[in-house]
């Protein structure tokens, strides 16, 4: 799949980037619930999740006063 297939958001996430969504895709995370247990490091890992995606990713998970699992 390209990332020109790769749809701009995906459920409760927000909008973060073709690449850094076909990333999660790839891992199956499509909640911002499953971004927190994936954890911070394990994302950035990730080709295509890149630091203003995980900057966004962050940020929506405090207004819903979520973390990331380390």
């Amino acid at each position: 799949m390209s990332t020109r297939d790769t749809p701009e958001q995906i459920g409760d996430l927000p909008r973060i980037g073709r690449p850094a969504n076909s990333a999660l895709l790839a891992q199956g995370i499509t909640t911002l619930q499953e971004v927190a247990a994936f954890g911070r490091r394990r994302l950035a890992a990730l080709h295509g999740v890149g630091p203003k995606a995980i900057r966004i990713l962050d940020e929506a998970l405090r207004e819903r006063g979520l973390e990331f699992e380390e």
